[in-house]
């Protein structure tokens, strides 16, 4: 049995019901699978390790037993760093087939979790701020910051929040296609409803610290936080 069988009829997936009337979907999307793994999951670090740590018991194996033993152990070293990058793809894949980001003219729907997902309503007059951090193939990702009061535990988000925001986490749309594009329908969106004036999401080449600081100031406003 689906978690779909337990919501109304026509219910769109990752949503946690019907859109009530007057309501808009102006964007639907989820993370890119590269994006998941290399950003979120690391999975270069992973392999760095892994190599450096081969080399070494290489070294060390050559200098007392030879190099046909030195061949073993970077052998089996790097065949566990690949069983490994096998697992953190495996779960990459689950984390980009199992999140449904939505946004609506009036909120913004996270739909994620693996094994046990949960749906997160967050209405975008209540949503302060949002930046926007570019990467080099067009994804990027947009971490919208809070209220005070309003507050979701960080291992409930992970991988959807802002690294190293843990004592007031920050729900994030990570690693989204197109971030651009997607930047360009929040913004307004935002400003509709915080009754602010958005700040134009095509500029780059700010600084996070920056993008950050003048975020905080602007009710819904989206800062581009620069191209990576």
């Amino acid at each position: 049995m689906s978690e779909s069988d337990f919501l109304p009829e026509g219910t769109l997936r990752g949503l946690p019901g019907p859109l009530p009337p007057g309501e808009r979907i102006l964007w639907r999307g989820a993370p890119t699978l590269p994006g998941v793994l290399l950003r979120a999951f690391h999975a270069r670090l992973v392999m760095a390790w892994f190599a450096g740590t081969a080399t070494v018991l290489a070294v060390g194996a050559a200098a007392t037993a030879g190099p046909a033993r030195a061949l073993t152990v970077a052998g089996t070293t790097l065949l566990i760093g690949l069983v490994a990058l096998g697992l953190l793809t495996f779960l990459a894949w689950l984390v980009h087939r199992t999140t449904v980001y939505t946004l609506t003219d009036r909120r913004m729907v996270l739909h994620v979790g693996i094994a046990l997902p949960i749906t997160l309503n967050l209405p975008l007059a209540q949503i302060e701020s949002a930046d926007l951090r570019l990467f080099s193939d067009g994804s990027g990702d947009i971490p919208l910051q809070l209220p005070p009061g309003e507050r979701v535990a960080y291992l409930h988000l992970w991988p959807h929040a802002r690294p190293w925001r843990v004592s007031r986490p920050e729900p994030m749309l990570r690693s989204v296609p197109d971030a651009r594009s997607v930047a360009a329908l929040l913004a307004p969106a935002l400003a509709a409803q915080a009754g602010g004036v958005a700040v134009d999401p095509t500029r780059t080449g700010e600084s996070a610290a920056a993008a950050t600081g003048r975020a905080s100031t602007t009710r819904g406003g989206l800062v581009a936080a620069g191209a990576r």
